[in-house]
């Protein structure tokens, strides 16, 4: 099943961005809508408030209601609004004046007692046959001395349209904020993102063939932005790592093609030979020792490639064990001592204590230590092997006298097919893999192996094993 296709990061970021601008700007309508709202219900509630007490005013020192049965017309005029509602009677009688155009509904009010002050408290809301929302309230007043109730109630038509006008800016200023915050936030976003563009279409025109080219030049940090520095560092340093990598796999191609070529060339060369005419038992017993010795040759070779490609992809499961280093340096030293009298070299051990390791991984390491040393150590030289503890490490250390080595020499001693005679042509029973197993085996015990020349014509090998 084809996985559903992601929005991208332009277009996300866009849309958040233009949904906040949206809800800030519906935020902020929102709080400006509620405080004119609550303000016009204030300004209509004074003004019902204000009528009531200014008209029982007037009827307590001026008006009667014989003048108000003669002039019904002279309230209405007195009204703010053709929809507002003002009603004058007495109890129990029919009212003398009745202004309601709209024959609206009045709700139940409470009558305010004519020495009483008014107040927010004494107004009822109500609703008009339109759905348009009402304020109504009710005094007590004396006309001369006769007792009557007013009844007035503000019918808000102007309110709810200016409030309905300014809800449609709200939600126009809404869309017009979302849209152009999409528009300026895309822009911005595009134009923000454009060195991580830059670094998408570097790296697709990176290739192994231009790592170490023009093409495969390094992202230049001085052209991002702050926050991209991180990534175009670690950038770089990927596309040393790859060119160094990609340069030791070509390295190691070559070299693997050379060491196989030069048995397998024997092999056949001597099989040629073999084949051209008849040849005595001795002869074919010789020939066959012969390429015995180039098939164990190549056996050792692909052994060594095999471990070293285990140990590359972590696949080797140490079994440490406590190891006593005194007895595992004589037994090492007893292995290589017929071949250390060979070449009149004496092996000397000295240190001891318990080590956690991996017993057969730490004996190759020492044991390919050894027959280094042995291989380059000065004819009647003394071999050096010694174990000690410093500042919470285990060092292991091989010492020897041989030829002295530049220092570029001895950076590459640990690198596959290495070895520090220039000639590939010469035979040696070395492969040039066993300081690069050392390696590998330390990389395993979460240690390191170093190298290093304390004084001109010697050479110190020195295995650290954390604590």
């Amino acid at each position: 099943m084809r996985s559903r296709r992601q929005p991208s990061l332009t277009l996300r970021t866009t849309l958040a961005f233009a949904l906040v601008a949206m809800l800030t700007v519906a935020g902020a309508g929102l709080y400006l809508y509620v405080s004119i709202e609550r303000t016009v219900m204030q300004r209509s509630d004074h003004a019902v408030l204000a009528r009531l007490d200014h008209f029982r005013k007037l009827l307590r020192y001026d008006l009667t209601l014989d003048k108000l049965e003669s002039s019904p017309q002279l309230f209405e005029n007195m009204l703010d609004s053709e929809e507002d509602i003002f009603i004058i009677g007495e109890p129990g009688n029919p009212p003398v004046i009745s202004v309601n155009p709209s024959r609206a509904p009045l709700p139940q009010v409470p009558v305010v007692g004519q020495d009483q002050a008014l107040s927010d408290a004494d107004l009822r809301s109500g609703m008009s046959l339109e759905g348009v929302p009402l304020r109504a309230a009710s005094v007590q007043a004396l006309s001369g001395n006769t007792e009557v109730h007013l009844l007035a109630a503000h019918v808000m038509v102007k309110e709810m349209a200016m409030l309905a006008s300014f809800r449609q800016r709200i939600y126009v200023a809404m869309t017009l904020a979302f849209v152009i915050a999409a528009l300026l936030g895309y822009l911005l976003l595009r134009r923000g993102l454009r060195p991580l563009r830059r670094m998408a279409a570097h790296a697709a025109d990176i290739t192994p063939a231009t790592l170490d080219s023009h093409r495969g030049r390094r992202l230049d940090s001085h052209d991002t932005p702050v926050e991209l520095h991180q990534l175009s560092d670690a950038f770089n340093a990927m596309l040393d790592r790859l060119a160094d990598g990609y340069q030791r796999l070509m390295q190691f191609s070559a070299d693997l093609a050379h060491e196989i070529r030069t048995p397998v060339g024997s092999l056949m060369g001597h099989c040629q030979v073999a084949l051209r005419q008849a040849r005595s038992v001795d002869e074919y017993q010789a020939l066959l020792a012969s390429n015995l010795e180039e098939l164990e040759r190549i056996s050792r070779l692909v052994e060594s490639i095999l471990f070293l490609a285990r140990a590359d992809e972590a696949q080797a499961v140490l079994e440490r064990q406590p190891l006593d280093m005194e007895n595992e340096l004589q037994r090492v030293a007893g292995y290589f001592e017929g071949l250390a009298e060979e070449r009149q070299l004496h092996i000397q051990t000295s240190g001891g204590g318990t080590l956690n390791a991996d017993p057969i991984l730490l004996r190759r390491a020492l044991s390919n230590l050894v027959a280094n040393a042995i291989r380059y150590a000065d004819a009647g030289s003394e071999i050096l092997v010694r174990v000690d503890s410093h500042d919470g490490e285990w060092l292991i250390q091989v010492e020897n006298q041989g030829p002295v080595l530049a220092p570029a020499a001895l950076t590459r001693l640990f690198d596959r097919f290495y070895r520090g005679d220039a000639s590939r042509h010469q035979r040696s029973d070395s492969n040039g893999l066993g300081l690069a197993i050392v390696a590998a085996i330390m990389h395993l015990h979460g240690g390191r192996v170093t190298v290093a020349q304390p004084v001109a014509a010697r050479i110190r090998f020195t295995l650290v094993f954390p604590a």
